[in-house]
């Protein structure tokens, strides 16, 4: 009982609010970040894009990962660099 009511606890405090929706490359060109790097895999499945806006005295860096076996199959996380 305990450890279902742990796992409930864990799972409430990770999941992320209806507010508070991943960035997206899309939402950050919107924005008007620019693109300051770019880095790909050895493989050509994954990349990292670094952002950069004028102004803020930080960065967002973004990894593209391309999977045939998942779904769906292009996966974007974005994360602020400060």
């Amino acid at each position: 009982m305990r450890s279902g009511v742990l796992f409930a606890a864990m799972l409430a405090a990770s999941s992320v609010s209806a507010d508070d929706q991943p960035l997206t490359i899309g939402q950050l060109l919107g924005q008007g970040w620019e693109v300051a790097g770019y880095a790909s895999g050895y493989d050509n499945r994954t990349s990292l894009i670094l952002f950069r806006k004028p102004g803020i005295n930080a960065l967002v860096q973004c990894s593209a990962l391309y999977d045939v076996t998942r779904n769906p199959r292009t996966i974007v996380n974005c994360y602020e660099l400060r």
